[in-house]
């Protein structure tokens, strides 16, 4: 496999920070964008919580306890845009270098395929930052694999760092780890191997300890399956929006213009060329890697398409209710990671084929073939571009918040955010949908209810404190009765109703527009849980 040059690498960095201006243009703007599970706060405190939650399952860790520590140093508008620029970035470059190129315009084409896709829109959208870490770093990982596979040892420190960077979600690390298994091993490099595939096992260790050490049942509600399935976004249906790497549950994560039907259209035209680019690759990647690759991509998509095929979806059912941490497959289309990454790279070496050989057949467009399949992705997915369409743009925080945070800085006992619901939709971030702010924000332990609601369909959460808390109020009881010390509650917030009686017996503490504190008197001094 061919080296890239200086100047390969320059313009694959060039293009990089292009398209990264391109789609997070509207972040120049003060402020942090709240979107869905992106949810970034001035100041994260630091809490044994963020590395051992004792009540939930550890779906943000090592995450949180990072963002944490890297607000302690910087505020957390930086944080954010450094991780979101650190996203496209290196998704651009890594694609672009780990195509085996032979035109000078091969390697930006692989690079905008992989950087300009409906899953990258789609999970920037619903806010999984972390698992796009995981989608920036596997060129890399497979970058450092092929290498490894040719002999090259120093090439082991960038594969960990790829898997490091992939490791901050547990989704992240599961398909790093499943990439090293797959791609390292070769014969006769068995001792680099295993060396390679204890280090990425080790950097999943967070998570998996959290998991070990929680309280929460690790089994999930099998109703999830349904509600999490690939959705279909055209006429094509969701194995059509899954083989054009989108298909997210979530609708109101999806850009627009994948409703289009010639967005099927484009799907087939990319597909064709990655097949026909496939020849030139297994030629030109080391044996067997292609080959690894291709079934790594495959368990992927099988992986995203469970909850969809015929008779597949009563078996994660039972899956998910009964072994601990299967819970994780229900949003399977996550996993099309891999997918998504095989289809860019042979597209790419598809279109370098086409155009070669209109060029041997001495017919005139050959240039045309390799620009039109570097604007493809953006001509077909037009609404990634400036922040989605402006949907994802920075906010302040009210003031409120800030005050409420003071109050609680240093104070023992839990906080319970009200009304129940863990999203909100405040008028302050344009009625966009957020994961509440409250646990990043203040200093304690915060109780959010879990319960999540997908349409009109209920999915029921983990943590056994929340649910005793839910079952206080359902049952029309006073706070007071839950044991928590603090209650915040959250005027212009959506959520469940809540009945004014919940309130009684508590002491308010702070009154504002957006949000009041109230104290438990009947918890005070009995500190934290």
């Amino acid at each position: 496999m061919r080296r890239s040059t200086l100047r390969e690498r320059s313009m694959l960095v060039g293009l990089g920070l292009a398209v990264t201006l391109l789609v997070l243009a509207p972040l120049a703007a003060p402020g942090y964008v709240l979107s869905y599970d992106m949810v970034f706060v001035p100041h994260q405190p630091w809490r044994a919580e963020l590395v051992a939650p004792s009540d939930s399952l550890p779906r943000a860790v090592p995450l949180d306890a990072l963002v944490s520590l890297a607000s302690q140093a910087v505020p957390g508008w930086l944080v954010q845009r450094l991780a979101l620029v650190a996203v496209l970035l290196l998704a651009t470059v890594g694609a672009g270098l780990l195509v085996p190129a032979r035109h000078p315009v091969t390697r930006p084409v692989a690079a905008v395929g992989y950087a300009w896709t409906p899953y990258l829109a789609e999970r920037l959208l619903i806010g999984h930052w972390g698992l796009l870490l995981a989608y920036a770093a596997l060129p890399w990982l497979v970058l450092a694999a092929i290498r490894l596979r040719t002999g090259a040892r120093r090439a082991l420190p960038l594969l960990v760092l790829a898997a490091a960077l992939a490791a901050v979600t547990p989704t992240g690390g599961l398909i790093a780890l499943a990439g090293t298994v797959v791609l390292v091993p070769r014969r006769g490099g068995g001792r680099v191997g295993a060396i390679a595939v204890a280090v990425v096992l080790l950097l999943n260790a967070p998570w998996l300890v959290a998991a070990a050490l929680t309280r929460a049942d690790a089994r999930t509600d099998p109703d999830g399956v349904a509600a999490f399935a690939a959705r279909a976004e055209n006429w094509s249906g969701a194995l059509g929006a899954l083989a054009g790497t989108g298909g997210i549950w979530n609708a109101q994560t999806t850009p627009a213009s994948r409703s289009s039907p010639l967005a099927p259209v484009a799907t087939a035209v990319v597909l064709a060329l990655a097949v026909l680019g496939y020849r030139a690759l297994r030629r030109r990647w080391p044996d067997g890697v292609l080959d690894r690759l291709v079934v790594l991509a495959a368990g992927g998509f099988l992986l995203a398409a469970l909850g969809v095929l015929p008779g597949l979806g009563a078996s994660l059912e039972w899956l998910v209710a009964t072994v601990p941490g299967a819970g994780v497959l229900r949003d399977g289309q996550k996993f099309l990671v891999p997918y998504a990454l095989l289809v860019a790279v042979g597209f790419a070496l598809g279109a370098e084929r086409l155009a070669g050989a209109a060029a041997r057949a001495g017919r005139a467009g050959a240039g045309a073939v390799l620009a039109g399949a570097l604007v493809l992705p953006v001509v077909v997915l037009p609404d990634l571009a400036f922040g989605a369409a402006g949907r994802l743009r920075p906010v302040a925080y009210p003031a409120d918040w800030d005050a409420v945070a003071a109050r609680l800085d240093g104070q023992p006992g839990e906080v319970l955010s009200l009304p129940l619901g863990s999203y909100r939709a405040y008028p302050w971030n344009g009625g966009r949908t957020a994961l509440d702010p409250l646990p990043r924000y203040v200093d304690a332990d915060v109780l959010v209810d879990d319960t999540l609601w997908v349409g009109t369909s209920e999915v029921s959460g983990e943590n056994p404190r929340v649910a005793h808390v839910r079952r206080v109020l359902d049952a029309a009881a006073p706070v007071r009765d839950t044991g928590v010390r603090w209650v915040v509650v959250q005027r212009v917030a959506g959520g469940q109703r809540m009945d004014p009686a919940a309130l009684v017996g508590l002491r308010e503490v702070y009154a504002g527009e957006d949000l009041t504190l109230y104290e438990n008197p009947a918890a005070r001094g009995a500190g934290a849980r």
